[in-house]
């Protein structure tokens, strides 16, 4: 529909080419692209704007999203203070050790430390295990160079690419080569 608007500029420049427009088919077609549908307001013709489809369809997902995430969400925080609220200090009892979400004050601080994030003492044992991996690692490579050197001052053979044979294995292979010489024969 846009595009039909397009020709009424180019059709008001043959206006003075009377002969040829003046034929019945040009004159009805003419007549059709310089009709006025919404009565006489001074329009000659609709201006041709990029779409806003896009940017709408962006909006109305955001406004979307944004609502299905920060209603609910506010409906949870506000009744939790209302309901629950923050955590009293009291004794703790003779025998009992807290637990690492015990510590937090406010209720949802309490369900995000204990199911979501890892305790202190997680993150340390965690920690020192990296540590023990790594010095692991450090120690092998200091082997492997220590055994590369070796090998340089010896001048030995044997290198990385080096495997040895086991009996087991080559005595297999010779009891399956034997079989095939003796089926086939010489």
């Amino acid at each position: 529909m846009v595009g039909w608007s397009r020709l009424l500029s180019p059709a008001a420049q043959f206006v003075k080419y009377r002969t040829v427009l003046q034929q019945p088919a040009c004159r009805n077609a003419l007549q059709q692209q310089l009709r006025r549908m919404g009565g006489d307001h001074g329009h000659h013709h609709m201006t041709i704007k990029p779409s806003r489809f896009q940017w709408d369809k962006f909006k109305d997902l955001m406004h979307f999203y944004v609502m299905l995430g920060v209603i609910p969400i506010t409906a949870l925080v506000v009744l939790t203070n209302i309901f629950v609220g923050p955590a009293q200090l009291a004794e703790i009892p003779e025998g009992y050790e807290p637990k690492h979400w015990e510590y937090e004050r406010h209720p949802i601080s309490r369900f995000i430390a204990r199911y979501m994030f890892s305790s202190q003492q997680q993150d340390y044992e965690k920690a020192l295990h990296f540590m023990y991996e790594e010095n692991e690692k450090a120690q092998i490579r200091k082997l492997e160079e220590e055994i590369r050197r070796k090998m340089s001052e010896r001048n030995d053979y044997q290198a990385y690419y080096y495997r040895p044979i086991m009996a087991k294995y080559h005595r297999i292979s010779k009891e399956a080569a034997d079989e095939l010489e003796a089926l086939h024969g010489d």
